[in-house]
């Protein structure tokens, strides 16, 4: 009566989280359940629950908490329960076939997780988790029904084995690709043929197909996810990014080969696709996609030919019928599979199908078709479209075919489609309210770099249709604008938006010159182009004091990267036609007079546009990119436009420099003044003059805020006024000393900021050290100030002008970091108002550590305490800068309290084991710095923990070898001893980080192996003992037949070391560890390796 109790109880927890308005009452339901999920005893009560549960929430919640159990690395589960719950979930779906469908995928779940997870694990000399097939027939010898749910089972089975689950994560993934490898080579060619006999079956038998319904259709939906599933496996563990879709080939393996070579595969999802409705006709061109994309080297050239012509005449057949594409999915599948037609297939084999001819006239229709309805259509599918265009464009050079190939006749009419139907779209989005392309500035861009390709074969005709068009858009737009009478906001809407979009295209056509063979003559009609754009951007110039199209205005800049590009740099040649032709209509006879245009463009946006941001950050983009090029920059700086920048920058001609509180403005003004450093440095050398001159607008702000600061205790003081300031000249002055990479430039700012005005940047961090919007940008300042770019801080040997820029960083650092520490702030929020300004404090104290312009002896032998004011706050969390600290003072971090000293070893070994569970980057995920987990950063999190070991691990081994020389003592114990002290009374976490090492060695991905194996030997000379436990745990665990080898393997790890760290039998011992973990590999891929990784840890 208390199991019937506790299961209604279940029940009405389980509608309140599901069902329930009242948040309340769901979070009460979710914690009591959570508690259900932990409880010891959860396995059996899910069973009962799944037995007299009548809810499907609760066998949902039977069903989700029975996964988590079995997919826990640390619940122990045995074999046999394992198999009784495998077992039990198979005889409950053959009974209730009326579950829901959630309910179904859940079971469904387990039964894959179980069978993953269990793959190699054997009873009686039998795999028992591998009868999948035979599991499966059970169901589909029934009803309908059951035969759905047997093919969903191999459907969720494949999938699961496919892809790394949260399970997967805490275990090796060498595992994961071990199990997926063998369940490819055993298992999943047979349930791919399988999948195929039963969709044969259901083709041919298509009246019954349409007698029976949702249920026959509903078994169709479960084939066809199979089929794609299988075709979709990740055959050779790339996982690849779907980002990269058009770029992916199949890799089949070869014993596939017959299931392509007879070309009934292939035609039995043609088939599929022209029988079934359209809700599933979808899936089979998904899968269709899959099997043109088939690895090449998969087929003879003979063999490819003939398959290439048999997709050809399917993809023929579709364009002939098209009735199926008016559905969106069936038409979005059907573009990416156009789009394979070249990605995987050479333009040289399309052109020697015998369909060719017709079926490029039809697809180039189809093309045309599309782009006209392009607001109808979806940005992805037409993305397909013209990646097909554009492949088969840049393939033309190297086509050896004498077949023509068709594209002169075809690719100008597709390039007039896209051209005129996004001009005719403009006038329909603003008169009915729809969504404006142009909105999507990404997609934009991604279709005008196809175009760009496209439009260069028959450039000619493309430039005729760009002028023939530009030259009716300009001169309506001009007769507009020009009337007595002021035009209708919405008819200058719609020629402005012409007009945007033709100077994007010619932007497009002009970047198209670096993907194709050009000419002379081609330069010239570029030529033509520039000069309408130029003479556009005069008369819209002249009209911002009344009125301005912002994205017309982004298009000009769009228009000028690309010129930028090809035009401008030390690549052009100085006779380009380009320069002809605008120096006859323009008068612009050289680059340097193209220069001073771009410049005068970058003067107007910034005064006209200040307060646009998508303007003013691509406008000094375009600033920052011209001030990179050696000679462009060159030239820049003889133009009086940028004389005047020069001289003149301030608030008055640059209204964002002006006091405001936006910090998107203010994050500008960095990007602004590195362009404007790199342009003054070109002719400063040593003139001071000229550099004070310069600075004069920034001392005059700087000199201002003192005074502000000066009255910072009394009621006059104006603390929004004074904040903002100091927010802009740290993020202004941040800029100059990053462009200064020189020892010159940068003495000048140094001397010029230190020490006059540096007290006004502390007193501002010691004000406002609990608002980032103020401590972010000074302490970014500061950090570049301690940056040793370009060795530009070299000071002559009897300067202190080193130690004191360290001082001063060090005294930067402890007035943030010992207000900061004491600041209380929301989880949510802690990066940004807490984390962010630390980890900037430790960018700054690894630079001035690592710059080599310190000497960091001098600081202890006059008694600075400005170096150990420092490490106690920060040498806490970043292994960059542990790594450095243990690498140059050692003999500090000796002489640190005990249990500082132990909370960095511990550090170190939680950094060591976040490569197994990923705990360090999940953490930053939770504070909000990461939205992602970056391969690239549990590498960086290796290499600075296994190099900072090194370096501790070394100076234990040299102390622990001199005492145990037992040389006398008479002085009192040294750091050195009472460091050796502090690791023998707790000689647990160097054991551990052993054990964590050599776990990562023989069982995980191991990316640094080097980095791995330098603190290894250390750690084994320092813990023998404990190593031969590890040594003796890792070989019982192992197959009876194979503990001799693993125990020989041992043997020869140590093959030849000596007990001493010289680089001689470091090296030694890293190229035993290289054979060591390969012979471990090798062992692993056989199939009867039972070895827990976890097991190794418990000694």
């Amino acid at each position: 009566m208390a199991v019937d109790q506790e299961i209604q109880q279940l029940e009405l927890l389980c509608k309140h989280l599901y069902e329930s308005s009242d948040p309340i009452q769901r979070q009460e339901a979710e914690k009591t359940l959570v508690e259900f999920q932990n409880s010891p005893d959860s396995l059996v009560r899910c069973q009962l629950l799944l037995e007299r549960a009548t809810s499907s929430y609760a066998q949902l919640l039977a069903a989700t908490t029975l996964t988590k159990l079995v997919s826990r690395p640390t619940q122990i589960i045995s074999l046999q329960q394992r198999i009784q719950i495998r077992n039990y979930i198979l005889s409950y779906l053959v009974t209730r076939v009326k579950l829901d469908a959630y309910v179904i995928q859940s079971l469904a779940t387990l039964f894959a997780r179980i069978t993953k997870l269990g793959w190699f694990d054997m009873d009686k000399e039998e795999f028992v988790f591998r009868n999948v097939i035979n599991d499966a027939s059970t169901f589909l010898q029934g009803s309908v029904e059951h035969c759905t749910i047997g093919v969903q089972l191999l459907s969720v089975l494949t999938s699961e084995m496919n892809q790394v689950s949260e399970a997967d994560a805490n275990r090796s993934l060498t595992k994961h690709r071990k199990i997926a490898s063998s369940f490819r080579d055993q298992q999943l060619f047979e349930i791919f043929r399988l999948c195929c006999t039963l969709l044969k079956s259901a083709i041919d038998n298509s009246k019954t197909l349409v007698l029976e319904g949702e249920l026959q259709q509903a078994l169709m939906s479960q084939l066809l996810r199979l089929a794609h599933n299988c075709l979709t496996f990740d055959f050779i563990g790339t996982s690849t990014d779907e980002s990269s879709d058009d770029l992916c080939t199949v890799q089949i393996p070869t014993n596939w080969r017959p299931a392509f070579l007879d070309f009934t595969t292939l035609q039995l999802f043609f088939d599929l696709y022209h029988t079934l409705p359209p809700s599933l006709s979808s899936m089979a061109l998904s899968c269709l996609v899959q099997i043109a994309s088939v690895r090449r080297s998969l087929f003879s050239n003979a063999e490819r030919a003939k398959f290439l012509t048999q997709l050809v005449n399917g993809v023929k057949h579709i364009l002939q019928n098209p009735h199926g594409l008016s559905d969106t999915n069936n038409y979005h599948e059907f573009c990416r599979l156009l789009a394979r037609l070249k990605s995987n297939y050479q333009l040289g084999e399309l052109v020697l199908v015998e369909t060719y001819a017709d079926t490029i006239a039809l697809i180039a229709k189809f093309t045309i078709d599309s782009l006209r309805q392009m607001l109808q259509v979806a940005p992805n599918s037409v993305h397909y479209l013209l990646s097909l265009w554009q492949r088969m464009v840049a393939s033309v050079p190297y086509v050896k075919a004498t077949e023509p190939h068709m594209l002169e006749t075809y690719t100008p009419e597709v390039t007039r489609a896209y051209v005129t139907s996004r001009i005719d779209s403009v006038a329909v989005c603003i008169r009915e309210g729809t969504e404006d392309p142009l909105e999507d500035t990404s997609i934009v861009t991604q279709q005008l770099e196809q175009l760009s390709v496209i439009g260069r074969c028959e450039y000619q005709k493309t430039c005729s249709l760009i002028v023939q068009l530009f030259d009716q858009a300009a001169q309506s737009y001009q007769e507009m604008v020009q009337r007595r009478t002021p035009p209708t906001p919405v008819d200058l809407a719609i020629q402005e938006g012409q007009l945007t979009w033709l100077v994007y295209i010619i932007g497009a056509a002009i970047g198209g010159r670096v993907s194709f063979n050009t000419n002379e003559e081609h330069d010239s009609m570029d030529g033509e182009l520039v000069c309408r754009v130029l003479q556009l951007m005069q008369l819209t110039d002249s009209r911002l004091s009344q009125s301005g199209c912002e994205r017309l205005e982004s298009g000009y800049l769009s228009f000028f990267e690309q010129f930028r590009k090809i035009y401008v740099g030390d690549q052009v040649q100085k006779a380009s036609k380009v320069y002809r032709r605008l120096s006859e209509v323009l008068g612009l006879t050289d680059e340097t007079m193209v220069l001073s245009v771009f410049i005068r463009k970058i003067i107007t946006n910034l005064k006209y546009w200040s307060r646009c941001e998508q303007i003013l950050s691509k406008t000094l983009t375009l600033l920052n990119d011209l001030s990179v090029g050696y000679n462009s920059v060159r030239k820049l700086v003889k133009l009086d436009e940028v004389q005047f920048m020069l001289n003149n920058h301030t608030g008055e001609h640059f209204p964002f420099l002006g006091l405001n509180q936006n910090v998107n403005d203010l994050r500008f003004r960095t990007v602004f003044y590195t362009a404007l450093g790199r342009l003054l440095m070109v002719d400063l050398g040593e003139d001071e003059d000229k550099f004070h001159t310069f600075m004069v607008p920034l001392t005059s702000q700087l000199e201002s805020v003192g005074q502000l600061l000066a009255n910072a205790e009394t009621a006059m003081f104006r603390s929004e006024e004074a904040k903002w300031t100091i927010v802009g000249i740290a993020r202004d002055l941040r800029g100059i000393v990053f462009a200064f990479n020189t020892r010159t430039s940068y003495m000048m700012f140094y001397d010029w900021i230190y020490p006059a005005y540096s007290p006004i940047l502390q007193r501002a961090v010691e004000l406002w050290y609990h608002d980032p919007h103020v401590t972010t940008p000074v302490l970014k300042l500061f950090a570049e100030l301690c940056q040793n770019r370009s060795q530009r801080l070299q000071f002559d040997v009897c300067s202190p002008n080193g130690i004191l820029l360290f001082r001063e960083a060090s005294k930067m650092m402890c007035n943030y970091g010992n207000r900061i520490l004491a600041v209380d702030v929301p989880k949510t929020q802690l990066y940004p108002l807490k984390l962010k300004g630390i980890s900037i404090c430790f960018l700054m104290l690894k630079a001035a550590l690592c710059g080599n312009y310190v000497n960091f002896g001098v600081f202890r032998l006059y008694g600075d305490e400005a170096l150990d004011n420092d490490f106690p706050k920060l040498s806490q969390t970043y292994y960059v800068l542990l790594e450095c600290v243990a690498q140059d003072h050692m003999n500090f971090l000796a002489s640190l309290d005990p249990s500082m000293f132990l909370y960095i070893l511990q550090s170190i070994s939680e950094g060591l084991a976040a490569l197994g569970n990923t705990y360090m980057l999940h953490k930053m995920i939770e504070w909000g710095k990461l939205g992602f987990v970056p391969k690239s950063l549990d590498t960086m999190v290796c290499a600075g923990c296994c190099a900072t070991l090194d370096h501790i691990v070394t100076y234990l081994f040299k102390q622990w070898t001199l005492k145990n020389k037992k040389i006398p003592r008479v002085m009192p114990m040294t750091n050195n001893e009472r460091v050796l002290q502090i690791v023998e009374q707790h000689p647990e976490i160097l054991q551990q980080m052993l054990a964590t090492v050599l776990n990562i060695v023989m069982f995980e991905d191991c990316r640094n192996q080097w980095s791995m194996s330098r603190p290894l030997l250390g750690l084994i000379l320092l813990n023998e003992e404990y190593f031969g436990q590890l040594r003796e745990t890792v070989i019982r665990n192992q197959p009876v037949e194979k503990q001799a080898s693993m125990a020989a393997w041992f043997e020869s790890l140590m093959d030849g070391i000596e007990r001493n760290l010289l680089t001689k039998n470091r090296d030694r011992f890293t190229q035993n560890l290289t054979v060591f973990r390969r012979d471990i590999n090798e062992s692993l891929k056989g199939p009867n390796t039972t070895v827990n990784v976890s097991d190794m840890m418990t000694c």
